[in-house]
C-alpha cells in the first residue's frame, strides 16, 4: 500500500513500512482503502502462481522448518499443492509507488460522500449484528464499520491472490524473508485448523487478508468465531465474523466504548506547536490555552488528549484521545486513524470537517531531500537528507521557522521548500 508518512508524525505505516512496505498495521490487519477493487477485475496473469526450480528448492528447505513449527506434512502438502511463485508479488514490493496525498486528498476518499452513503447503509442494514458485536466487545458500531470500509470498502476489495503463495514468494525472494516466512507459517496453521481451504485463502499481493485484512499472525491471535460454529471465517461473503475480529482486535488494544477518537479543534493565534504531538493534558487545560471545538461549545473529558497538526500550521488541527492510539494499532500512520476516526463519525450522522484544507501538495521523497540539504547548508542541520522528516529534520525546520518569524509548527512544507529556493 502507501506510505503515508507525510500526513503523520509516526513516519510507519504500521508494519507495513519496516515490515511490508506499504501494506498495513503495525501488529495486525492492513490498509486496503486506496487500493482498486481487486474482485472487481480479472487477476493479471503476472499474479498467477508458475513454476520456479529455485522457489521450489525453497520450499523443500522450508518444510522441515515448518513441521518443526507445528505444521503437520499433511497441511503442508494440500497447502502446496497448487501454490508457486508469483512474480508480480515481487514486482508490487519492489516497486511500490511513492504516497504524496494531502491529507485532504487522503479524505476524499477515505470518507467520501459515497463511502459515508454506503456505511449508512450497512449500518441499517447490518444493524442486528453489529448491536450484537458491540455487546460482545464493547467497541462502537461505526468504527467497526469504518475499518470495514477502508480496509475493504465494505467486502468489496478483499483481495484474490491466494496467500500461500504470495507469502512464501516474499520469503523466498528474502528481503524481508524473517518476517514473511511468519506469517506463511501462520497461514498453514490456519489451514490445519480447518477456517478456510486453501483455495479459498485469498488476499492481498502482501498477505492481507478478508472483510478488514488482518495478516495471519493477528488472525491467530484476535479473529473471531462469533456464532460459534467452529470456523473462524473472514473471507466469505458474509461479514460476520470479519467484523467481529475487527471489534475484538481494537477491545484487546483498550477501546473505551461510547468515547470519541477525537475532534476537530481551532487553535488560537500563536499557538506554541511545540505543544502539538506529544504533550498530554486534559480537555479543560487544552481549553484554557485557547483550543476549541471546531463545531463550538465545550469538549468533554475523555483523558489525557494531544493536539495533532498533520499538515502543519496551514491545515487541520485535531484534539485526540486514547481512541485515536487504539486506532493506530490497526495501523500505525496519523492519516489512517483520522480516516478511520472520521469516516465513522460522518456514518454516525455528522458532517465534514469544518477546516479548510491544506492548499498547496505534499512534498515528495525527493524534494524533502532537497529540503534538509538546504536546512543544513543555512546551518540548520537536519543529521542527513534522506527525505524523512524525523525528529532532527522537525527540529531543524522550527529553529529555521522561528528565526524568520514564521510559525513555529515544524511542519515540511511545499511553501518552506520555495522559501528555501
Amino acid at each position: 500500500m502507501r506510505n503515508l508518512t507525510t500526513l503523520g508524525r509516526a513516519g510507519l505505516l504500521g508494519f507495513a513500512l519496516a515490515a511490508l512496505a506499504s501494506c498495513g498495521a503495525v501488529s495486525g490487519p492492513l490498509d486496503t482503502s486506496l487500493r482498486p477493487p481487486a474482485r472487481a477485475e480479472q487477476m493479471d496473469d503476472s499474479m498467477r502462481p508458475r513454476p520456479n526450480a529455485g522457489f521450489s528448492n525453497w520450499v523443500g528447505g522450508y518444510r522441515s522448518r515448518a513441521l518443526s513449527a507445528g505444521v503437520s506434512g499433511a497441511t503442508f502438502e494440500r497447502a502446496f499443492a497448487d501454490a508457486g511463485y508469483i512474480p508480480g508479488v515481487i514486482e508490487k514490493d519492489r516497486n511500490q509507488a511513492e504516497f504524496t496525498k494531502t491529507l485532504g486528498e487522503y479524505l476524499s476518499t477515505a470518507a467520501s460522500d459515497t463511502r459515508v452513503e454506503t456505511g449508512r447503509a450497512m449500518l441499517s442494514q447490518y444493524s442486528t449484528l453489529l448491536s450484537e458485536i458491540e455487546a460482545r466487545y464493547g467497541v462502537d458500531r461505526e468504527t467497526v464499520l469504518a475499518v470495514w470500509g477502508m480496509e475493504s470498502n465494505f467486502g468489496k476489495r478483499r483481495g484474490e491472490i491466494p496467500v500461500v503463495s504470495a507469502l512464501a514468494t516474499l520469503a523466498y525472494e528474502g528481503r524481508r524473508g524473517r518476517f514473511f516466512e511468519q506469517q506463511l507459517t501462520s497461514a498453514l496453521k490456519i489451514l490445519q485448523n480447518g477456517d478456510v481451504a486453501p483455495s479459498e485463502m485469498t488476499g492481498s499481493w502482501a498477505g492481507a487478508m478478508g472483510h478488514t485484512q488482518f495478516i495471519p499472525t493477528s488472525y491467530e491471535a484476535y479473529a473471531a468465531d462469533f456464532r460459534g460454529d467452529g470456523r473462524r471465517d473472514i473471507w466469505s461473503d458474509d461479514p460476520t465474523d470479519g467484523l467481529a475480529s475487527t471489534a475484538k482486535y481494537l477491545s484487546n488494544f483498550g477501546w473505551r466504548q461510547n468515547q470519541p477518537w477525537g475532534v476537530e479543534v481551532v487553535l488560537p493565534a500563536g499557538f506554541n506547536y511545540g505543544l502539538a504531538g506529544g504533550t498530554k493534558k486534559s480537555a479543560a487545560e487544552w481549553q484554557a490555552l485557547g483550543v476549541r471545538a471546531a463545531t463550538g461549545g465545550q469538549i468533554g473529558d475523555f483523558g489525557a488528549a494531544e493536539i495533532l497538526v498533520p499538515e502543519g500550521a496551514q491545515g487541520a488541527a485535531f484534539m485526540t484521545f486514547r481512541n485515536f492510539d487504539v486506532i493506530k494499532r490497526y495501523n500505525a500512520a496519523d492519516a489512517y486513524a483520522i480516516g478511520v476516526g472520521h469516516l465513522g463519525d460522518r456514518i454516525a450522522g455528522a458532517g465534514p470537517l469544518r477546516t479548510k484544507m491544506m492548499t498547496g501538495r505534499a512534498l515528495k521523497r525527493a524534494e524533502k531531500a532537497e529540503l534538509q540539504r538546504r536546512l543544513t547548508a543555512l546551518g540548520y542541520d537536519t543529521g542527513g537528507a534522506d527525505g524523512i522528516i524525523g525528529p532532527n529534520s522537525i527540529a531543524a525546520i522550527r529553529r529555521y521557522q522561528q528565526a524568520n518569524g514564521l510559525p513555529v509548527d515544524g511542519f515540511a512544507s511545499e511553501d518552506l521548500l520555495k522559501r528555501l529556493r
